[in-house]
């Protein structure tokens, strides 16, 4: 189908009192021969978008660009069947208008630039064709302790089939162990039963949920709506399809081995708080010692938690659990003393009312210190030495028992060794020098067997939890359509693994729901592309395969990329990636963005108006930049934005048509990554800047400054910082001086 053009300019919020927009359109109709080009003072109003749909229905349009306020708003007047109309937007509102000074040769210039732009990428644009399978709907949780449970039954309520899959011999997991749970419920003051056993028989009767107990998954291939699952039960195996999967596989208690220098492993007297469940159950807290009662009893808190030298994190239930086990062991005997040693307590919301009654209890001894050390005496007494207590000294404590207050552990990350504390392969500096981009730490568990070219299981954060982008998107690992849940995501207790539980089910249901229409869950959600790959100049260097966050590729034998488009999150770092620039995106490709820097009108060196392209992630830097205008906060008028799904998708022959055009200086933002702050898609930001210093050695090589290209990283809530950003660079791009290039 030809490609039919309508430009609209809107005129109103400002921008007719601030460009001239009879310039405006006789840029698009004489040097672009649009056909169809008109403004309108409110565009957004119901005689503005029905001129716009009146024209694709009686005029042929089938492209449209709309030149007015953001494309971040107005987003559901301006909307589109992706499949019949492509659609650009330009933003004269807040990138220019509320941002420049009115009226203003440069003011103007920006503004045509941005015209010139918004056009090119139209030209090269072309409909959406969704990818389009039969999609399977069915939900796999794995994992059968609360947080399965509750994922099954709150996707089974919604209409979904569930399978279940437990390893062990039966249902309800921690939870099934434990004696008593502290409060849930209002007043928050007495000990609640835990409720698992009426769950497991609500799970059992639920027909649209397959329960699989004592059963292992073996393998599962595929992407979202096409995993096939294999899972083996009583020495058989069985495969079945689904859709999106939950992994909610629960936690184990820090290894109390390690714990030597509290007297665990030297005397018998020294338990862990597990034990103590046990204890509980059996309704006598006795030293395992004599199996006399213990009539003195010390909890440490943070015993391996908080720690460098062991879990750094905190696990966020063992305050309560030991307040908890205290009320356990006053209620049974009102004559044995209970001390608490901790670093903090840590008692949020409606539990600090459970708090204050254990508090109140003169039985109870709380005071905050460091253990320094647990001793043993002849009579197998124990002897806490605690240091920098509220009370100034040092103090020693005499108990018949110690509890040992452990922290959590993604079963994920169990392994013989402790996960937690280790470092992602090659991760020293010097093998960050020699290495092309950072390597992902995949947790070598043994629970999802993913046939994934980039490993069998989920890659994990710092600390071993499989969580993909904590900030924006929880729930989600970065194996699209899986989504993690419970004490596997974080430390959570039982009622927060509740919630997540529901929250994951949700986003499980909503994968099932977007892929089956060939529509992105996150972060694009509703985005209809996926790359397409033009293999007969694909070179099987593997940069796509490797430097995908999220697994998209596997390979052949041979080396050749096989995308599964439904594991995609269109963000385009492949794009980016790819020396041989063979794969795009109907609507977003290596050539549609150079095609907009080319567009770009570039002044002579006599006329002093340098031009500097700014490359904007789409997820923080351009929001960011309409927070600007809409703050009225003003910048330098020579700089011109692009945004783009992601920094990662920066292909290095973007910085050649800048600098080939004479174009002063490219500057690059991102999201920020690490630990504190993620990028949207994990990786993009940090793959990016390993590319640039690389650009940034063949510029000084070719004798052109490498001072002109800058990459920094900006979180949303700093937009404040932005225009000082712009006006510092145009400061460095005046003292380099033109591009030599300009002119040619």
């Amino acid at each position: 189908m030809d490609k039919k053009i309508g430009v609209y300019i809107c005129s109103g919020c400002e921008i007719g009192e601030s460009l001239d927009i009879e310039a405006l359109a006789g840029l698009a109709s004489s040097k672009y021969k649009v056909p169809v080009c008109k403004n309108h003072p409110m565009l957004c109003g119901e005689e503005g978008s029905s001129l716009i749909r009146s024209d694709i229905e009686k005029e042929g349009v089938n492209t449209v660009v709309i030149a007015a306020c953001s494309p971040r708003e107005k987003t559901n007047v301006f909307s589109y069947d992706p499949t019949a109309i492509s659609m650009e937007r330009i933003n004269l509102r807040e990138h220019v208008a509320w941002c420049h000074t009115p009226n203003d040769e440069d003011t103007q210039m920006l503004a045509e630039d941005y015209m010139r732009m918004g056009i090119a990428k139209a030209q090269k644009m072309a409909t959406l064709e969704p990818f389009s399978e039969e999609i399977n709907k069915t939900i796999l949780v794995v994992g059968g302790g609360i947080t399965g449970i509750t994922s099954a039954l709150e996707a089974a309520k919604a209409g979904k089939d569930v399978v279940l899959v437990e390893k062990g011999p039966e249902l309800g997991g921690w939870m099934a162990k434990i004696w008593k749970q502290y409060p849930k419920t209002p007043p928050y003051l007495e000990l609640q039963e835990t409720g698992i056993d009426s769950k497991i028989r609500e799970v059992k009767s639920n027909t649209k949920i397959r329960i699989y107990t004592g059963a292992k998954i073996e393998k599962t291939e595929g992407a979202p709506g096409l995993f096939d699952v294999t899972i083996s039960q009583n020495g058989k195996s069985e495969t079945i399809r689904v859709g999106s999967i939950v992994e909610a596989t629960g936690w184990q208690p820090y290894d109390a081995n390690k714990l030597g220098h509290l007297g665990f492993g030297k005397s018998p007297n020294v338990v862990t708080n597990i034990m103590i469940e046990e204890m509980a159950s059996k309704g006598k807290f006795a030293r395992p010692s004599d199996g006399k009662e213990a009539k003195s009893v010390a909890f440490i808190q943070c015993a391996g938690s908080r720690d460098s030298n062991h879990l750094p994190y905190c696990s966020s239930y063992c305050c309560l659990t030991s307040l908890k086990q205290a009320a356990y062991i006053r209620e049974q005997d009102s004559d044995t003393k209970v001390y608490i040693l901790y670093k903090d307590i840590r008692t949020p919301a409606q539990y600090e009312l459970f708090y204050k009654k254990v508090q109140e209890d003169a039985g109870v001894f709380l005071t905050k210190g460091e253990v320094v050390g647990v001793s043993e005496d002849s009579d197998k007494n124990l002897i806490i030495d605690v240091d920098n207590t509220l009370l100034g000294d040092r103090i020693q404590i005499k108990a018949d028992m110690v509890v040992l207050a452990t922290g959590m552990v993604p079963s994920a990350g169990i392994q013989v060794k402790d996960l937690a504390l280790e470092e992602p392969e090659g991760t020293s500096d010097e093998k960050k020098k020699e290495e092309e981009v950072p390597k992902d730490f995949i947790i070598p568990s043994d629970i999802l067997n993913l046939s994934y070219r980039q490993g069998p299981e989920l890659p994990s954060l710092k600390y071993g939890f499989p969580d993909s982008h904590y900030i924006c998107f929880p729930y989600e690992t970065r194996r699209t359509g899986i989504y993690a849940a419970g004490c596997v995501r974080q430390p959570l207790d039982s009622a927060d693994c509740v919630d997540d539980a529901a929250g994951a089910a949700l986003k499980a249901i909503q994968c099932v729901e977007l892929t089956a229409q060939g529509k992105a869950v996150h972060p694009r959600a509703g985005d209809m592309s996926y790359p397409e790959l033009y293999m007969s100049r694909c070179t099987q260097c593997k940069r796509c395969t490797e430097e995908c966050p999220f697994g998209m590729y596997n390979e052949d034998e041979k080396g050749n990329p096989l995308p599964n488009p439904t594991r995609c999150r269109r963000c385009g770092i492949c794009m980016g990636s790819c020396p041989e620039r063979i794969i795009s995106f109907k609507d977003y490709s290596v050539d549609i963005i150079g095609s907009m820097v080319k567009a770009i009108d570039v002044p002579e060196e006599d006329e002093e108006k340098p031009r500097v392209v700014a490359f904007l992630c789409e997820n923080d830097a351009y929001p960011s930049m309409d927070i600007v205008g809409r703050k009225r906060l003003s910048y330098n008028p020579y700089m011109r934005v692009i945004p783009l799904r992601c920094l990662g998708n920066v292909n290095i022959v973007w910085i050649a048509d800048a600098l080939s055009k004479g174009i002063d200086g490219v500057l690059l933002i991102g999201c920020k990554y690490g630990d504190d702050y993620q990028c949207h898609y994990i990786k993009g930001s940090e793959l990016a800047s390993y590319r640039m210093e690389k650009i940034k050695e063949t510029l000084d090589r070719l004798r052109l400054e490498s001072d002109r290209i800058r990459i920094l990283e900006l979180s949303i809530d700093e937009y404040d910082k932005l225009p000082g950003i712009f006006d510092d660079f145009m400061e460095t791009i005046e003292r380099v001086g033109p591009n030599p290039y300009k002119g040619f």
